[in-house]
C-alpha cells in the first residue's frame, strides 16, 4: 500500500454502490484522500466512570454485558430494538441502562444476549427507566481479544464530515486500517526542518491527528499541519504575484493636470489617508510593473474618491478605464457620480449593465471626442462588452470584488494588454485573512475618516419594542429625515424565524400612514429598483422597507436612521456594512438593532456595534466569533479549501507561513 493506493483496494470492506458513491462526494479516492480527510470532532472515550445510576450532561463510555435483548414496539406500532445491559462487575449488580434503537430492525442480528459491549452515548431517563438511544458500540470478542484500543472505543476517537452512503464507523475504520498497514516512510516530510519548536514528522502528525493520545497532542499536531498548509498557500500566492510581474506592463500615468483640476472643485480637501493611497497608486500607474492593488477601506472612509483619481490619470494619459460593480443599483449609483464629477472635465462616461446602455439613449450620455480615454462602468455585463473598448483597456477597477469570482474578474481584465488592477473592498479584512487570501496583493489602507460625517449612535432593542420605535421614527420624519427599515428576508418563511421585507411592508404603511413608504429587495426587476431608488434619493419616498440589496452603494445623505430587525441573524461586519447607509450627510444618524427577546447571547455579541464605528476592530472580533469560514462567506479567491481555518486568526503562525514560503521560493 502506498498513498496512491485506491481506497476500493483496501481489504475487509465492502464497497457496494452507495459507498463509492458517497466516498466520491467527499472527494475520496486514494489513500491520500484518506489520510487528508481530517476529524471534524473528537469524542473522549478512554475513561470509563462507574457504571451509570442516573442521567448526565455528557457521553459517556459503559462498559456491560447484554442480559437481553429484543424488539420491541412502543406508541402507534413503533418498533424498536432494545437491549438491557448490565455492569460486569458484581459489586454494582442491579445498576442497569437499555440501549434504544428505532427504526433499525436489523439490530437484532448484530446484538444479543451474552454479550460483552462498549456502548457510547448520553443516559436520560425514560419513565423509571436509565436509557441510551442510538448510542455507538462495539462488541468485545476473541478477534478483539477483549481489548478496547481499536478503532472506535477505548481511546480518544475521530469524529468525521459524512456524505450519504458512508457511515461513521465505515470511515473511521477504513483510516484505522490504512494507519495500521501504511509505513511511516510512505509519508514524506514537506517542511523543512526547524519550522517549528519540537516539529514531529509528518507520518506521525497525520497517525495523531486521527488518532491522538491526548488531546493537548491532538493541538500540538494540528498546528504543525496548519503551518504545512499555509505554507502551501502562501507559495500559490507568491508565484502567482512573481509570475504577474513577470508579464510586465506599461506606463498609464498621465501628468496627472485633469487629477488637480478635480480635487481643486472638491467642497473638502481629502483626508491623509485618501492622499497617501493616492500617491502609492500614482507610482504603480507610472512604472512599468503592473499594478494589482487591493483598497480596503472602512465604511464612509472614501474609497470612491480614490479610484475617480487614479482612473483621472489613466484617462489623461489616452486610455480607457472601466469600473465593474456587483449590482445594477451600485453601477447607476456610481454612473451618476463619476458623470456629476467627470463632466466638467470633458470625460466621456459610459454605463453598461444587463438592461441599461448608456448609449441607447436609456441614460444620458455626454461625450467630447477629446484625446482622452473614455470610463465604462457596469455590472457582470461588462465580462460580455461585445463592442470592446473605444482605447486600449489601461485600468480595471472592480469594487466589492469579493462579489466576483475569480474567472469573472480575469474576464474583464483580458480585455486589455496588461492593464493595471485595482480592486476594492468596503469590508474591512483582518490582517492574517488578508495575507492569507490576498497574499499575492500589494495593499492599500484607508483609515482615517472624511471630516463632516455625522455621528452615529447605534442601540440595541427588543423586536417587541417596535411602537416605541415608531414613535422615534415620527419624530424624525417630522424633523425632514429619511430612513431605512432592513429586513433579513424577503418573503416569510415556515422554517426560520425571522421578519421579512414583503410582509412588514403593509405594516409600516400603516403604522406611518402620513409618510411615503416603498419596498426594495432583491427579486424586483432592474428597472423597478431604480425607479426606487431614484425616488428615495430625490426624498419623494421617505421610509424605505427592504433587505441587504441597500448593503452597498446606496448613497443618501439625509437618510439618517436605520433599523435592522432580527439583526442576531446577521454577522457584525454586515451589520456594519448596512449601518455604513447613514451618517453620511451633517445629520446625527442611529442605527437600532432590533433583535429577539429570545436570544440573549446573540444581544451580547453585538454590544461591540455600540462600542464602536472601527470596521478593523469590528472585523477581528468577527472573525474571533464566527471564525474564518464565515466571515469569508461567498469570498471568491480561486485558492484550495483550507482543513485549518481556525489559525487563520493566528498572526504569528500565518507571518511564519509567510516567511517559510519566502525562503523556499528564493532558494
Amino acid at each position: 500500500m502506498d498513498l496512491a493506493t485506491p481506497i476500493t483496494e483496501l481489504e475487509g470492506f465492502r464497497f457496494d454502490k452507495k459507498l463509492r458513491e458517497g466516498l466520491q462526494k467527499l472527494g475520496l479516492e486514494t489513500v491520500d484522500d484518506l489520510l487528508s480527510h481530517f476529524p471534524r470532532r473528537y469524542e473522549d472515550r478512554s475513561k470509563f466512570p462507574p457504571f451509570p445510576n442516573q442521567p448526565t450532561d455528557e457521553a459517556v463510555s459503559v462498559h456491560g454485558i447484554v442480559t437481553d435483548a429484543s424488539q420491541r414496539f412502543g406508541k402507534n406500532r413503533r418498533r424498536f430494538f432494545e437491549a438491557v445491559v448490565e455492569p460486569p462487575e458484581e459489586s454494582v449488580l442491579g445498576n442497569k441502562i437499555v440501549c434504544r434503537w428505532f427504526n433499525m430492525p436489523f439490530m437484532h442480528k448484530l446484538i444479543v444476549s451474552g454479550h460483552e459491549v462498549i456502548f457510547f452515548g448520553k443516559p436520560k431517563m425514560s419513565g423509571r427507566r436509565l436509557v441510551m438511544d442510538h448510542p455507538d458500540y462495539e462488541i468485545i470478542n476473541e478477534e478483539t481479544g477483549g481489548s478496547y484500543l481499536d478503532a472506535h472505543m477505548g481511546r480518544i476517537v475521530p469524529i468525521y464530515g459524512l456524505a450519504s452512503g458512508v457511515g461513521q464507523k465505515a470511515l473511521r475504520g477504513m483510516v484505522f486500517s490504512v494507519l495500521e498497514c501504511l509505513r511511516d516512510d510512505e509519508i514524506t516530510d514537506w517542511l523543512p526542518p526547524g519550522s517549528m519548536e519540537n516539529q514531529p514528522s509528518r507520518a506521525d502528525a497525520i497517525r495523531k491527528i486521527h488518532y491522538p493520545d491526548t488531546m493537548e497532542e491532538k493541538c500540538s499536531v494540528e498546528r504543525y499541519l496548519a503551518l504545512e498548509e499555509f505554507t502551501k498557500l502562501q507559495l500559490i500566492l507568491l508565484e502567482k504575484k512573481r509570475n504577474f510581474l513577470a508579464q510586465g506592463g506599461r506606463v498609464h500615468c498621465g501628468p496627472g493636470s485633469l487629477l488637480e483640476q478635480y480635487l481643486d472643485a472638491l467642497p473638502f480637501d481629502p483626508t491623509g489617508a485618501q492622499s497617501r493611497v493616492i500617491g502609492e497608486i500614482r507610482a504603480d500607474l507610472d512604472s512599468e510593473k503592473p499594478m494589482s492593488r487591493l483598497l480596503q477601506g472602512d465604511v464612509g472612509a472614501g474609497k470612491t474618491l480614490v479610484a475617480a483619481a487614479a482612473i483621472l490619470l489613466v484617462l489623461e494619459a489616452g486610455f480607457d478605464a472601466a469600473l465593474m460593480a456587483p449590482t445594477q443599483i451600485l453601477a447607476e449609483q456610481h454612473f451618476l457620480s463619476f458623470q456629476k464629477w467627470f463632466e466638467p472635465l470633458g470625460l466621456s462616461v459610459k454605463l453598461r449593465t444587463g438592461s441599461k446602455n448608456s448609449e441607447t439613449g436609456e441614460l444620458p450620455l455626454f461625450s467630447s471626442g477629446s484625446e482622452f480615454g473614455t470610463l465604462t462602468i457596469g455590472t457582470h455585463a461588462l465580462i460580455h462588452n461585445k463592442d470592446g473598448f473605444e482605447n486600449e483597456l489601461g485600468l480595471v477597477v472592480i469594487d466589492e470584488q469579493h462579489k466576483f469570482g475569480v474567472q469573472q474578474r480575469q474576464s474583464l481584465i483580458d480585455q486589455g494588454d496588461s492593464p493595471d488592477v485595482l480592486v476594492m473592498t468596503a469590508t474591512p479584512i483582518p490582517r492574517t485573512l488578508t495575507l492569507s487570501f490576498y497574499g499575492d496583493l500589494d495593499v492599500s489602507i484607508l483609515d482615517e475618516l472624511p471630516a463632516g460625517r455625522g455621528k452615529i449612535i447605534t442601540g440595541i432593542r427588543l423586536t417587541t419594542q417596535t411602537d416605541k420605535a415608531v414613535s422615534f421614527l415620527k419624530d424624525q420624519l417630522e424633523e425632514g429625515r429619511q430612513l431605512y427599515i432592513v429586513y433579513p428576508l424577503i418573503d416569510e418563511s415556515e422554517k426560520l424565524k425571522a421578519g421579512a421585507a414583503t410582509d412588514e411592508f403593509e405594516a409600516w404603511k400603516k403604522r406611518l400612514p402620513d409618510y411615503s413608504c416603498d419596498l426594495l429587495h432583491g427579486r424586483m426587476s432592474s428597472e423597478e429598483k431604480e425607479a426606487v431608488m431614484e425616488g428615495f434619493r430625490s426624498g419623494q419616498i421617505q421610509v424605505l422597507v427592504s433587505t441587504t440589496v441597500i448593503e452597498v452603494g446606496v448613497d443618501v445623505p439625509n437618510a439618517n436612521v436605520m433599523l435592522i430587525y432580527n439583526a442576531e441573524r446577521f454577522g457584525l461586519a454586515q451589520l456594519h456594512q448596512l449601518r455604513g447607509r447613514i451618517g453620511r450627510g451633517e445629520h446625527k444618524s442611529y442605527c437600532v438593532l432590533m433583535c429577539d427577546p429570545e436570544n440573549a447571547e446573540a444581544r451580547e455579541r453585538l454590544k461591540i456595534l455600540e462600542e464602536t464605528r472601527d470596521g478593523f476592530r469590528i472585523a477581528e472580533e468577527d472573525l474571533k466569533q464566527r471564525g474564518p469560514g464565515e466571515v469569508l462567506g461567498t469570498q471568491q479567491s480561486g485558492l484550495p479549501d483550507l482543513s485549518f481555518t481556525d489559525f487563520l486568526g493566528d498572526t504569528h503562525l500565518v507571518n511564519h507561513a509567510r516567511q517559510i514560503a519566502t525562503v523556499m521560493l528564493e532558494g
